[in-house]
């Protein structure tokens, strides 16, 4: 229970990957975390797969100054949220604040959207927004899962197991 009472947010919309949603939050609901699902707003939105999320909370109304940590999955709900001031907003100052952020996936194009890329940092993520991360000025590392300051990267589904010891490492460290 390394996680006890820490709140991480996960952020979540139609079409979101179900389990980079699933698994990343048990994993961290296993160290005690208290996990939030946190949408645009309130209503169940169905996953990539067929799974549906009701969402705990309003991303406009998450405080940076009351979370721990922020994750970030992928699948297609990242298209969809980037596009929103309260997301990017939020995604802006976990990063200004220098909290822990967990990217999988797609969901590095919020990352971009944010403008929490810094020209030569190494990032990863599916190789659908690779061009994306390039041109948004980082170094594509072609790995399951890794740390760069604090964000924490994983590439795809597959390698959810990498992303999430490299999660809990990094949310252990500072909490």
């Amino acid at each position: 229970m390394r996680l006890k009472n820490k709140i991480i947010a996960t952020l979540i919309a139609e079409g979101v990957e179900d389990l980079e949603y699933y698994v990343p939050v048990m994993r961290l609901q296993e160290e005690g975390a208290k996990v939030l699902s946190a949408g645009l707003d309130l209503k169940p939105a169905r996953g990539k797969n067929g799974l549906v999320f009701t969402p705990d909370a309003k991303i406009e109304d998450l405080k940076t100054s009351e979370l721990f940590a922020l994750i970030l999955p992928g699948g297609w709900a990242p298209d969809k949220l980037r596009r929103y001031d309260a997301v990017k907003n939020l995604v802006k100052e976990m990063n200004d604040a220098n909290r822990i952020i967990g990217i999988i996936c797609h969901g590095g194009s919020i990352a971009i959207s944010a403008g929490i890329i810094k020209k030569g940092q190494r990032v990863t993520g599916s190789t659908g927004i690779r061009d994306d991360l390039i041109n948004a000025g980082a170094v594509w590392a072609n790995e399951a899962a890794f740390r760069e300051g604090n964000q924490v990267w994983g590439r795809v589904v597959a390698d959810i197991p990498d992303f999430n010891r490299e999660l809990v490492s990094a949310l252990v460290q500072g909490s």
